[in-house]
């Protein structure tokens, strides 16, 4: 399928993974755990928790297959702008509804690609206490399957060298859990499916979140 005009390329997705795994692989030491549980191929959403501002680079590099997340609108200035278009990446405006946002994201699930969200909306926690409306939507939507992602240990300790970024080769854990359907099976799309979708959704990524803790040793 031709994409339409600004929409992200798989091309550019996959040129974006190459980047994170040098930097991701080149700077830490990731330790990835079921990432065989990522569908092989078709549509799929990863929802990830979110402490860190490497989350999402650390999930490019360590996903099995290229992603194309939704990133919000702040992020795109200056030079950053067209590497982030460039490799795949979708802007997000969180004040309001964004129909192109929304548009290029059903249209990578409809392509059979591969969807980052981060449900919390921002960076904060990364417990999952609170998820927007929005994952639920491209879910029951698109009708893609959910595959939860821990990203556990980027907040534990500050770098000497850049206090931004976690201790160079330190050991950060990416945790995927089993893929689920958010849907109760019967299509609906009102606004009180949705609702009951996010509760559904926030159980299963609280739970996968607890085992992924439990499993690594990690609290956070």
């Amino acid at each position: 399928m031709t994409p339409a005009t600004g929409a992200p390329t798989l091309r550019g997705a996959a040129v974006g993974r190459g980047i994170g795994i040098g930097l991701m692989y080149g700077l830490f030491r990731p330790r990835v755990l079921g990432a065989w549980r990522v569908p092989a191929s078709g549509p799929v959403i990863l929802a990830v928790n979110h402490s860190h501002n490497i989350d999402g680079p650390m999930l490019m590099g360590t996903a099995p297959r290229p992603v194309h997340f939704l990133i919000k609108k702040e992020a795109f200035v200056g030079p950053l702008d067209p590497f982030l278009r460039g490799i795949g990446q979708l802007k997000v405006d969180r004040t309001t509804a964004d129909r192109t946002a929304i548009t290029h994201a059903l249209g990578v699930l409809g392509d059979g690609g591969v969807l980052g969200i981060f449900p919390e909306g921002t960076r904060g926690e990364g417990d999952f206490a609170s998820l927007r409306a929005g994952l639920a939507y491209f879910a029951v939507r698109s009708g893609a399957p959910i595959v939860p992602v821990a990203v556990l240990g980027s907040t534990e300790r500050r770098g000497r060298l850049i206090s931004a970024l976690p201790p160079l080769r330190s050991r950060v854990d990416v945790v995927f859990g089993e893929a689920f359907e958010a849907g109760d099976g019967s299509g609906r799309r009102t606004r009180k499916a949705l609702d009951e979708a996010t509760v559904r959704i926030q159980g299963r990524l609280t739970g996968h979140l607890e085992q992924a803790r439990r499993l690594t040793g990690r609290p956070e």
